[in-house]
């Protein structure tokens, strides 16, 4: 949904609204609690779902237990509740939290957000007791709906979501946000061409709060100067402003992330770059950093348990598309923008290069795109599992005579049916010129150990569309199939 641009707009987040408007309408208590990592829009899409219902909102704020207290009683005396004509304030949690079962709303549901819950916690670690007890004796059963916020992804996940927690088993739904993907993320600029729509994507990622701050009357070169590149803006600062929020040692974070945003994606490889040397201290400032949904850890997607479980194992690669953006570009030039050289960073440094700096982000456009097809039927098989694929493959040696050798190669996109039987070898192109026949047959080269046992179909994906040898031969190979870019991104 899209409101006016010129004021404000809500857009995408269908699936958790659908989702919290199925818990209110439910006959029953509900206990909700809602996480993602920061800046992903919880506190937006929150009230979004709120308007229209009665209800109270509280943020929490990182101060003392007796502010907390202070300032949530204050909230909730805003409602026409009993107790405000006897007290100022509640005197302890557990009767603040009781007073949801004298909101006024009649029948209609008594709707309690807390957001920033960790906060309150903080504050006073028996909370999740104290509500866990007035859970199980009086809420559980009463049309009340709470939901606990929060963006402390290590607190939510090994505290309160923890088998070891008082309020372990008693949520009724916990739902994890995660970034948004390509085709709400370019809803922010319906104006832009295709192709700057996957650029702009390849540079903001799906992160409302990032995406907002690109004006989308203005030109992607122009928002990139302004938006971006210039001292005081928004973004100018927002991965300083988050690292120091959430992590200690920033410096040693600053060159983990800025190894892995330049193309190290092995453990040793981000070692060795970052200079901290040891693997396995850099091994638990990855997992930080993965715990906050910056970096992820990706392996081939025919992978096994036991190749997964092994730490030196998988590849590693920034999950924020914005992250990598501003390493590969900002962090590296700090100095000259600082200098407020906005102008000079982007025409010598930034333009030349940002085409093939997206060319990795349309392979992730090209896999939200194939998982769409599926939700249609419009590909020729259901596919169990999806993603890239590493591995090694038989090629021919020039340098041998013609003979053959096996080699490291990837897959752009790889989908398997479920009795493996079935391929989907897609390759993606992000390029000026059109994909042309002897990179269609490089594709071809590849898991040919399966062609005798199994049907595999070739999905080429590219920006400038392909040459007239590839378009003639799909239309006679009904195992060849063309995505051009305008499909990709309309659809269609």
């Amino acid at each position: 949904m899209i409101r006016d641009w010129g004021l404000y707009m809500f857009i995408g987040r269908e699936a958790e609204l659908k989702f919290l408007n199925e818990k209110y309408e439910e006959n029953r208590g509900q206990l909700v609690v809602l996480y993602g990592r920061r800046r992903v829009g919880k506190t937006e899409t929150l009230r979004e779902f709120c308007k229209g219902k009665p209800h109270v909102f509280y943020s929490c704020t990182q101060s003392t237990d007796k502010v907390q207290l202070s300032k949530f009683s204050k909230q909730i005396f805003k409602e026409d509740i009993p107790a405000k004509r006897y007290i100022s304030e509640f005197s302890d949690w557990e009767s603040a939290f009781r007073s949801v079962l004298d909101f006024p709303y009649g029948d209609r549901k008594k709707l309690l957000v807390i957001d920033e819950f960790p906060y309150i916690c903080r504050g006073n670690k028996s909370i999740p007791s104290v509500l866990q007890n007035l859970w199980d004796a009086e809420l559980k059963d009463s049309n009340v709906m709470i939901i606990l916020c929060g963006s402390a992804m290590s607190f939510m996940e090994k505290e309160l979501l923890a088998e070891k927690n008082p309020l372990y088993g008693r949520a009724t739904g916990i739902y994890k946000m995660t970034k948004m993907g390509f085709y709400d993320a370019v809803r922010f600029f319906p104006d832009y061409t295709d192709r700057d729509k996957v650029l702009v994507y390849s540079i903001l990622g799906g992160i409302p709060h990032y995406l907002r701050q690109f004006r989308p009357e203005l030109s992607l070169a122009e928002n990139i100067r302004r938006n971006i590149l210039t001292k005081g803006c928004v973004l100018y600062s927002e991965v300083d402003f988050l690292l120091h929020q959430e992590l200690r040692e920033t410096p040693i974070y600053n060159s983990v992330i800025e190894a892995v945003a330049l193309g190290n994606t092995k453990l040793n490889d981000i070692s060795q770059k970052s200079l901290i040397g040891d693997t396995s201290k850099t091994s638990v400032y990855l997992k930080n950093l993965i715990e906050l949904g910056i970096v992820e850890r990706e392996f081939s997607v025919d992978s096994k348990a036991k190749e997964k479980s092994n730490g030196s194992r998988g590849s590693y690669r920034l999950t924020d598309n914005f992250f990598r953006f501003w390493y590969a570009f900002g962090f590296t030039n700090f100095s000259q923008l600082e200098d407020g050289d906005a102008d000079g960073v982007y025409e010598y440094v930034i333009a030349p290069a940002l085409h093939e700096f997206a060319s990795f982000a349309f392979e992730d456009v090209c896999r939200e795109f194939v998982k769409e097809l599926q939700k249609k039927n419009a590909l020729p098989f259901r596919y169990s599992r999806m993603g890239r694929w590493t591995g090694k493959t038989t090629v021919r040696d020039k340098d041998a005579a013609g003979g053959l050798r096996t080699a490291e190669t990837e897959i752009d996109l790889l989908g398997i049916g479920s009795d493996a039987k079935e391929y989907l070898v897609g390759e993606c192109k992000f390029k000026n010129t059109p994909f042309n026949y002897s990179e269609y047959l490089a594709v071809k080269t590849k898991l040919t150990s399966l062609k005798d046992t199994s049907k595999l179909y070739y999905a080429l994906f590219s920006e400038s569309g392909f040459d007239d040898k590839i378009t003639a031969e799909a239309e006679n190979k009904s195992n060849l199939l063309l995505y051009s870019l305008e499909q990709i991104v309309n659809l269609s």
